[in-house]
């Protein structure tokens, strides 16, 4: 077995912003994450033996930081102050992975990830980057060598037909944030340093942190859904809307963390319109911006334009980064669009690091119960959507979805 993830640090930068947050204030909530398969067409089972997933997991569990790694953390700025506390990187000098549990019914994978949040959360990234290479390394062995070279062929020359746009388009400005679903780890190196090379201008940096790490880029990053998805779960028994005092205490817990130094808001956790609602215009006026990653990205845009404006802020002065599905040509649409309007930058995912002609699968993780209570995500996608029905009609309910955006993701 040829290791797929050889480091913790090979994840996502907003892993360690969200899991120092956890640490301080949740460590010991009882959570439990599972694995999803939004490819219907796909059955990962028939392409990746059990045995080889396993291997990959229980390598990854053996794991520890090195010094150098958590030296790097240590050495992060936040405006002036360090991004990771001691007693966090105290923390991580200990971690190991937690179990999981690995059953497989109808052809799918049920892999789950329970433990206390603070060791749970760091399982999504590297369990995801080891399916995503398995089924690559499959898709692969059904090939001829000829066939093989073809594939890493198409992916160098749709690397350089998105770069001939970029060098055209300054003003399409992106972060890869596509460690979860790449295509293996050498090839979103590659792809990065390319970038990094050929489009210096638009390339801000990478949420992988170890590429960061290792190529002197800045990490890029800040939170997810889990956040307020796992807190209204804890607040279930507590409060008659339990997925409000989750948004709120969400957006409170980060501004005390971090302050502006990582003040953009997720708000589309039950909806954009929702979460939108519960940010006062004070904190409309001090945060950065807010982050899009579901639904329609210039119907999301217009909202948020109209929200600032109804505290009485300038839109122009914030900022939006749009995440969901990208490929360049609706990264240039968006920003024709709201040129002069609102600030844009790209948190460019998949078809960045996962473009070489075969179809990518969209794999997620994401908590399906803490506290002993289920929990779900809406998304401005309602075919986003996770977690037991049921539930999820309940979430409507509390947070007044209105829904009418629904389309099968893509990545």
């Amino acid at each position: 077995m040829i290791p797929l993830v050889t480091l913790l640090l090979d994840t996502d930068f907003y892993k360690f912003t969200m899991g120092q947050v956890v640490f301080h204030r949740y460590p010991n909530i009882p959570v439990r994450y599972a694995f999803k398969n939004r490819t219907r067409s796909i059955h990962l089972a028939d392409f990746i033996k059990e045995r080889e997933l396993r291997s990959q997991l229980d390598y990854a569990r053996t794991l520890r930081f090195e010094r150098s790694e958590l030296d790097y953390l240590r050495g992060i700025d936040n405006y002036g102050a360090r991004m990771f506390e001691e007693d966090y990187l105290e923390f991580l000098k200990n971690f190991r992975l937690p179990p999981y549990d690995l059953a497989i019914a109808n052809g799918e994978y049920i892999l789950e990830f329970p433990g206390a949040w603070q060791d749970a959360i760091y399982w999504e990234v590297p369990a995801l980057k080891i399916v995503n290479a398995l089924y690559s390394q499959a898709r692969m062995r059904a090939l001829s060598r000829f066939e093989q070279e073809c594939v890493f062929a198409t992916g160098k020359i749709r690397l350089k037909e998105k770069q001939t746009v970029l060098r055209a388009r300054p003003d399409v400005k992106f972060s890869d944030f596509g460690t979860r679903r790449c295509f293996s780890g050498a090839w979103q190196d590659y792809a990065l340093v390319s970038m990094a090379q050929e489009v210096p201008r638009n390339l801000l940096g990478t949420s992988n942190v170890k590429l960061a790490k290792k190529h002197n880029l800045m990490p890029m990053g800040t939170s997810a859904h889990e956040m307020p998805m796992i807190l209204s779960g804890m607040f279930d028994d507590v409060s008659e809307n339990p997925m409000r005092l989750a948004q709120r205490t969400a957006l409170e817990d980060w501004w005390d963390e971090y302050g502006q130094g990582l003040s953009i808001y997720l708000p589309d956790t039950w909806g954009t319109p929702f979460g939108l609602s519960l940010m006062t215009a004070k904190e409309a006026n001090e945060w950065k911006g807010f982050r899009q990653d579901s639904g329609d990205p210039i119907q999301i845009g217009e909202i948020g334009i109209k929200f600032y404006e109804s505290c009485g802020v300038d839109p122009t002065q914030k900022l939006i980064v749009f995440s969901d599905g990208l490929d360049i040509n609706q990264m240039c649409r968006v920003v024709d669009h709201f040129k002069g309007r609102i600030r844009c930058t790209f948190g460019w995912g998949t078809n960045l690091t996962n473009d070489l002609g075969f179809e990518p699968i969209s794999i997620v993780i994401k908590p399906i119960e803490a506290n002993g209570h289920p929990v779900v995500k809406l998304s401005d996608n309602i075919a986003k959507a996770t977690g037991d029905p049921v539930e999820i009609e309940r979430a409507k309910v509390f947070s007044g979805y209105a829904g009418g955006f629904c389309e099968q993701p893509k990545y």
